[in-house]
């Protein structure tokens, strides 16, 4: 997964700075909070129309993401709370981002990139959504190909280079595709086996 080649190619970078942001007395809980924040100001930003600095901006919030876990992992951190806050508010952060490009599409009226922006946000939920409720009944459920790193790579290359219509079809159509995907996955794993 592209996730996996991340961390073993920006482990080194994202340790050095999460023990930065430890130095500074931030906790693990705190750097998920201030990146969800930053998240929602950078989608206010996009929300009115300013793409590209709003996607190198998203490539700075997105470092907090990837290294809260790293620093609860030195800091000896790891909790459930810690899991849950952080996919609670990575959940608030993807929604803030589509629902500003939403917005701005819905001033342009562009339609269909409003229905898309819309489809995404439940889309990214039912990925997101699939995952918690195979690991509830303990089936592995990382499948598919719309995860939350490819879906935040998709939206800032898109920002950045003005491409987001095509990129809210393919996050459209991805998310929902990914999410079908795990519930064929949890179907062949699981079938009629008794609750």
């Amino acid at each position: 997964m592209f996730t996996d080649w991340l961390r073993k190619v920006f482990g080194g970078l994202a340790e050095r700075i999460a023990r930065f942001f430890g130095g500074l007395g931030l906790s693990p809980n705190a750097l998920t909070i201030v990146g969800c924040l930053l998240t929602i100001g950078v989608a206010a930003i996009i929300g009115s129309g300013r793409f590209l600095l709003g996607g190198l901006l998203l490539i700075v919030t997105e470092a907090f993401d990837f290294v809260d876990g790293t620093l609860a992992r030195i800091q000896g951190k790891k909790t459930k709370y810690g899991s849950f806050l952080d996919s609670t508010l990575d959940r608030v952060s993807d929604s803030a981002v589509l629902t500003a490009l939403a917005w701005w599409y819905l001033r342009q009226g562009n339609d269909i990139a409003v229905l898309l922006a819309f489809v995404a946000v439940f889309g990214s939920m039912l990925v997101s959504y699939t995952r918690a409720r195979a690991e509830i009944i303990q089936v592995d459920c990382k499948v598919g190909l719309m995860t939350r790193v490819e879906r935040s790579g998709i939206l800032i290359a898109a920002l950045v280079l003005n491409l987001v219509v095509p990129a809210l079809w393919i996050l459209a159509v991805g998310t929902v595709a990914t999410a079908i995907h795990r519930m064929v996955h949890v179907y062949l794993q699981v079938r009629d086996q008794p609750l």
